[in-house]
């Protein structure tokens, strides 16, 4: 007899460098690949192809490979899936019309309600890894007094987004994520002081969530708030 998949949130990867069938462990805190990072199971299935530099310009040859990977993800036992870059929000229409699970493919699905939260002249940033590519319709946010809300700052061309976008894919240490982001967050605050929440794009800054709200005192929203709604939203007994 065979026995039933363990109810799991599925995250759908980046190319690494390989195909990994099995969740890759990083012992950093935080690490979305860390499993005390969370109090679920997660399994991992590759986007053939899907490499950084190819996610974040928003192939669209990509697409069908997401969707082949989403599939095995819920034949394994995937209750809901995520995304493990936050550019994938450019495939979320097209995985969450192939599976019969909720699909959650980038924090960037928070920007409407995260609007709604913040008092009406209080601005919402977005810290990404590459903000040259991080552009307004990935935010569903029609209205453009809104959109006027929203203010973009990136790490591209520093030590992470280096790293990230090489073939194979090399990790960047925790301290120098954060230098990078504390950097673009300080300059982004210089410019827009009425800053009143963040919300990180990029799925490598949830291990510096912590610190930079230490830094800044203001409420931060990253891909782990997202894998955790996805989650729990379910019913997953």
């Amino acid at each position: 007899m065979t026995s039933k998949p363990r109810p799991s949130l599925g995250i759908l990867a980046l190319e690494y460098g390989g195909s990994p069938i099995e969740f890759p462990p990083d012992p950093r805190p935080g690490s979305l690949f860390n499993p005390a990072t969370f109090d679920f199971p997660l399994i991992l299935e590759t986007a053939a192809g899907a490499w950084a530099d190819r996610v974040i310009s928003g192939d669209p040859l990509l697409e069908s490979a997401y969707v082949a990977a989403a599939r095995r993800l819920v034949d394994r036992g995937a209750i809901a899936i995520v995304g493990d870059c936050g550019f994938t929000i450019r495939y979320q229409a097209a995985i969450a019309a192939a599976v019969d699970v909720p699909v959650a493919m980038s924090s960037l699905l928070l920007v409407p309600m995260l609007l709604r939260q913040l008092p009406p002249k209080g601005k919402l940033a977005i810290l990404t890894a590459d903000s040259t590519n991080c552009s307004e319709d990935l935010f569903g946010v029609d209205d453009p007094a809104q959109r006027a809300r929203v203010v973009i700052g990136g790490v591209e061309g520093g030590v992470m987004w280096q790293n990230a976008t090489k073939r194979p894919y090399k990790n960047t240490s925790v301290p120098e994520i954060e230098a990078d982001v504390a950097t673009c967050v300080t300059r982004l605050r210089n410019a827009h002081p009425d800053i009143a929440a963040i919300l990180f794009e990029c799925t490598g800054f949830p291990m510096v969530t912590p610190a930079i709200r230490r830094l800044t005192g203001l409420p931060i929203y990253d891909t782990a708030t997202v894998f955790r709604m996805t989650f729990e939203s379910v019913d997953n007994g």
